[in-house]
């Protein structure tokens, strides 16, 4: 993880395959993970097994990657999601969402960002100009995301921004399940407040309240770096812990 990314606060590991990492077992979700662009971003693609629909969380890079990853296997997407609205998380929000017709989702208090390149930090990449797109559909606390047979729970999670989104795939009591927690927060670490609608206190207070009443054995993928658990991040996090 570069500690450069507009998500990241202390050190993490690079990693990343667009192999399944999940989905050895009948009707277990797969979850491939790309790390993407400059910022190393993750990527993720959840797939239902039996329609093969797809959610691409964080198209933050690297569009062609993404969609031959999408066409090798097959994938249907019906859905593109940003967590927050920041450039390395909605960079290939366009092409991506241009080659499968699939709607771009985000939290309502982060859908001005994608419109405007200083509030995304696309205006600070090299050649400036900035990246623009309008939103299809507009998320909010409590909705949900269907793909097949699959559930993502949208949990609003703001502090990195003011809209950041972790999304829930609860697989319990069967299997444990699964967080997709943006850069709110890490293996270890925890996302930056220091951009614009960023902010501490509000941060902490996602964390311990909605990620951590999650049962310790949730498994955390993060928008950077290696994935962790509930469990571990109360115990051991640097910056957050019970």
């Amino acid at each position: 993880m570069n500690q450069d990314s507009p998500g990241a606060t202390g050190p993490g590991n690079e990693g990343g395959t667009a192999e399944p990492q999940r989905g050895e077992k009948p009707g277990e979700p797969e979850i491939r993970v790309m790390e993407l662009g400059p910022f190393q971003a993750n990527c993720y693609l959840v797939t239902d097994p039996a329609t093969r629909e797809t959610v691409v969380i964080d198209p933050g890079a690297e569009p062609k990657t993404i969609l031959k990853v999408i066409a090798d296997a097959s994938l249907k997407v019906v859905a593109i999601v940003n967590t927050h609205g920041h450039v390395d998380h909605v960079g290939a929000d366009g092409p991506v969402r241009e080659a499968t017709g699939a709607p771009v989702l985000i939290h309502k208090d982060d859908a001005s960002m994608l419109q405007s390149p200083l509030l995304n930090l696309s205006s600070l990449l090299p050649g400036g100009g900035g990246k623009r797109i309008d939103p299809d559909r507009r998320l909010g606390e409590g909705d949900r995301i269907t793909l097949g047979g699959l559930e993502l729970q949208v949990r609003h999670t703001p502090g990195h921004t003011q809209g950041g989104i972790s999304l829930v795939l609860d697989r319990e009591p069967e299997a444990p399940s699964l967080c997709f927690s943006g850069d709110t927060l890490f293996a270890g670490s925890i996302g930056r407040t220091d951009f614009p609608g960023g902010d501490w206190e509000t941060l902490e207070t996602s964390i311990r309240k909605v990620i951590y009443s999650l049962p310790d054995r949730t498994v955390v993928l993060p928008g950077h770096g290696p994935e962790t658990s509930v469990g571990r991040e109360k115990r051991g996090n640097a910056f957050v812990r019970e």
